[in-house]
């Protein structure tokens, strides 16, 4: 019954050892059993975090922009150790991310409207929302007004990213 649960659990998408070891015990598998089976998975390579976080980290960087931040509370929402998330975000470095960035700003650019400083902000809370750290969200934004027209420019030319990221004293 257990091996069935894991089999069918997995038959629908990766999922790390505690996902697994989470729907084990929602249907009442003793937690011996779950443990022997679950081992057993290790072994022969059917269940790897390792695997599962390199393969999340790459899939929801490029699929959905995610930075670091976002992607290690994922990868903790799934049980994935920290040891584990963190060798597979060392992946993703900071020119790759600052480069999403900017993509991701470019891309929400061609359709923004509004004054340049809301859409300054609403570009810069997009990002923040998927885990950018404030530099790097308002360096993109910045660097990408500036590129997009006249007035735009002129307001970003004004825009300090450093004075906008340092705490107050």
């Amino acid at each position: 019954m257990a091996r069935e649960i894991c089999l069918r659990q997995l038959a629908v998408r990766p999922r790390t050892r505690a996902e697994l070891a989470t729907a084990l015990a929602r249907r009442g598998i003793s937690e011996e059993t779950a443990t022997q089976v679950l081992d057993r998975y290790d072994e022969v390579g059917i269940i790897d975090d390792a695997a599962f976080a390199r393969a999340w980290v790459t899939s929801r960087h490029a699929g959905r922009g995610l930075a670091r931040r976002a992607l290690a509370n994922e990868l903790r929402q799934r049980g994935v150790d920290g040891d584990t998330a963190n060798e597979a975000l060392d992946e993703l470095d900071d020119t790759t991310e600052a480069e999403t960035a900017r993509a991701l700003v470019e891309r929400k650019l061609r359709t923004a409207r509004g004054e340049p400083d809301a859409v300054f902000r609403r570009l810069v809370g997009m990002l923040a929302r998927k885990g950018y750290p404030p530099g790097v969200a308002i360096r993109a934004v910045k660097d990408a007004l500036a590129a997009q027209s006249a007035e735009a420019a002129e307001f970003a030319e004004h825009i300090d990213p450093d004075a906008l990221t340092t705490p107050d004293p």
